[in-house]
């Protein structure tokens, strides 16, 4: 890969954004943390806040921090990768191909806080209901998501911030997550959702700041009219295979449509297998979580919609401009596999301020979702590993320590990871098509795990393993079959990808229905309404939890900090100790002595099972009724029509892109403010009162 074409800016410039800016949040989160712990009942020394933030967040703060999370390298970089080869359609079907599973967890979340009301982990729900062995397989599913969503980030953030600045790969990739490391160690999940928000803001600033330029301001561009005819005249140059006409501006695009179905079966994996997405269905109010994962998905469904429809086609308008990065060549297939689309349009529209605006914008979705990947390891390891089955009596300040060394752990292996990647010649693009064939097997057991009664221990464990297996030899045999050979660059091809995520996918639902069918559990959900709930005063008082050192520690612990300044926050559930002592059986994922978090769910479950139920109809409604309209309803049409863009149509469509960023930028960046100004009325004059 060359990475001197789009160097524009100086090594300096690289550590500085790399290092200065992710201490620049460390910093920041621990003055956050600081008044947090004086001035509000949410202590970051409390398990329970730090791994679940205390099970408080208002929908509009999950909405933003979804819209975080789902923004990988991969968002901003790999669909303006699709829009350099497939045109349109690329953006389009990157968007839709990718909302739909939150939408489609929506379901998921309001599930959970019917049937799981207390779990901290979605591995602990699967370790209640179907014991160990299910809960080793479902773990080993849940570290290689992990796994590769991390790496990915450090690999695509990395290779751009090489290209812009020169910066050594090797050492972007290491110091990246160092900082977020540090404040999400400080900070924990409110920490998080706090950094997202502030993430997100940048974000969307900077995407208008393109879109703005490409379209209006730009003595290349300036406007959709122009965008349109230097896009007809890269058709006459370079049309696009499996186009119509080969034109840019066109839905009817064969391997368009091939990248939406890859990018259905990836992303449901990234999604249903990634403690991230469980983590904010925990740690939102249990009748607002479905509002706030419809309103996320719709929100992000704008990021990679407006960035690449601005980006990823500016470099397909732009490829013979003399300002463009690589003229008067033509950039390499390695060089766009590699997400570089971006940063070459981002050179050519803007020169020096582009690169720069790319690289924050870059490292802020890097950083923001590395942080839901941190702290979502850090529960797991803590809870489904140590606690499980290392130290079932753990100790509250024990978890937190735990919780702390685990995240510094996972940052260092998935910069080990993506070192690996780069050094085997394996891309963000090659990554990014073979994900879902080794993780979509466990799509629909785990989906299944909180939401049918009747999928039973085998059905579930059955599923999983076939479908790896199911998704490795399709993906194999395909490049085999169609290429001839069995190398990087035939695996990373559409046909073979494709193959291996559809076998996956549908293999563990075919599978995991079957078996479970022959052999129904018929599972009573009050069991996982029970885990980490409060046992019998009998068990309390042989086990000592109410009495014992941890408790008395912790108390002591809450008993100063609220005598230390006014407590502000008085009815969202506060961080409380979390049990000391466990059952050594299924059981080991409950703890005796409930926090506040925990009776406010409790309060939830049993004041408002109508509301629950209700947001359940309504997410089923809108993940179903808005998926038809994203993925069938828009697309398929123009695509059987084989319809190409009018130069009004196309216009249109730009204009649809804008208002989509102006929507998105509503639900994350200002619903938050307004659903918290009580809040910070109240923080304002407890600090000032000081």
């Amino acid at each position: 890969m060359s990475t001197s074409a789009a160097t524009v800016l100086p090594q300096g410039a690289g550590y500085g954004v790399v290092v200065g800016v992710g201490f620049f949040f460390a910093f920041l989160m621990m003055g956050i943390s600081w008044l947090q712990n004086r001035f509000t009942q949410f202590s970051t020394k409390s398990s329970e806040e730090f791994n679940t933030a205390s099970r408080s967040i208002k929908p509009g703060l999950i909405a933003s921090g979804i819209v975080s999370a789902w923004t990988w390298a991969a968002t901003l970089l790999q669909s303006s990768t699709v829009a350099y080869q497939y045109g349109v359609a690329g953006p389009f079907w990157y968007a839709a191909g990718a909302t739909v599973q939150i939408l489609m967890f929506s379901t998921l979340a309001c599930k959970t806080k019917m049937n799981a009301p207390r779990c901290h982990t979605y591995l602990e729900i699967i370790y209640a209901r179907y014991g160990r062995s299910a809960h080793l397989v479902f773990m080993f599913f849940a570290f290689v998501t992990n796994i590769l969503v991390g790496s990915q980030l450090l690999l695509g953030g990395s290779a751009v911030v090489t290209s812009l600045t020169g910066m050594n790969v090797y050492a972007a990739i290491f110091l990246i997550p160092l900082g977020v490391c540090v404040y999400v160690i400080l900070g924990g999940l409110r920490a998080t959702f706090l950094c997202d928000y502030s993430h997100t803001l940048v974000l969307m600033v900077i995407i208008l700041y393109f879109m703005f330029t490409a379209y209006t301001t730009s003595d290349l561009i300036g406007s959709p009219s122009r965008m349109y005819d230097l896009l007809q005249q890269a058709a006459t140059q370079r049309p696009v295979s499996g186009n119509k006409d080969g034109s840019y501006t066109t839905l009817k695009s064969d391997y368009g449509l091939i990248f939406g179905v890859i990018q259905l079966c990836s992303g449901s994996g990234t999604v249903f297998l990634d403690q991230a997405y469980w983590q904010r269905a925990i740690a939102s109010r249990p009748t607002t979580a479905v509002r706030a994962y419809i309103l996320g998905g719709l929100a992000w469904f704008a990021i990679p919609f407006g960035f690449s429809t601005t980006l990823g086609i500016a470099a397909v308008a732009l490829t013979n401009n003399p300002h463009f990065p690589t003229y008067p060549s033509v950039p390499s297939s390695a060089e766009i596999s590699s997400g570089l689309a971006a940063a070459y349009a981002a050179s050519a529209l803007l020169g020096q301020s582009g690169a720069v605006a790319l690289l924050i914008v870059l490292f802020m979705a890097v950083t923001s979702c590395a942080s839901a990947e941190l702290i979502a390891v850090s529960s797991l390891l803590t809870f489904d590993v140590y606690k499980a089955y290392m130290r079932p009596t753990a100790s509250p300040s024990s978890l937190i320590f735990v919780s702390h060394v685990c995240i510094g752990i996972f940052g260092l292996v998935m910069a080990i990871f993506a070192c690996i990647w780069n050094a085997a010649g394996i891309d963000l693009g090659w990554l990014f098509l073979v994900m879902g064939l080794l993780i979509g097997g466990a799509v629909f057991p785990a989906a299944f795990s909180i939401t049918w009664a009747g999928q039973s221990r085998e059905g579930a464990i059955a599923g999983c393993i076939c479908g790896l297996a199911a998704g490795i030899i399709a993906w194999l045999v395909t490049a085999q079959q169609y290429f001839g050979e069995i190398t990087v660059s035939s695996t990373g091809r559409e046909y073979a990808t494709l193959a291996g995520n559809l076998a996956a996918i549908m293999t563990g639902l075919i599978v995991t229905v079957i078996v479970s069918l022959f052999k129904p559990q018929n599972f009573d959900w009050s069991i996982t309404r029970e885990i980490n709930a409060k046992h019998s005063e009998t068990i309390m008082s042989d086990q000592g939890a109410p009495g014992s050192q941890d408790a008395v520690e912790e108390n002591k612990t809450t008993s100063t900090l609220s005598k230390s300044a006014p407590k502000v926050i008085g009815n969202s559930g506060k961080g409380g100790p979390e049990a000391s002592i466990e059952l050594p059986s299924k059981e080991d994922m409950r703890t005796p002595r409930p926090t506040d978090g925990d009776m406010k769910a409790d309060a939830d479950l049993e004041e408002h099972p109508a509301k629950l139920k209700r947001a359940f109809v309504t997410a089923c409604v809108a993940a179903f009724v808005l998926t038809f309209i994203m993925d069938f309803l828009v697309p398929i049409p123009m695509f059987l029509s084989h319809y190409v863009f009018s130069k009004g149509f196309f216009t249109a469509w730009v204009v649809i892109s804008f208002l989509w960023v102006f929507t998105s930028t509503g639900i994350s960046v200002i619903l938050p403010i307004v659903e918290t100004m009580g809040f910070l009325k109240k923080f304002a004059k407890a600090v000032l009162k000081r």
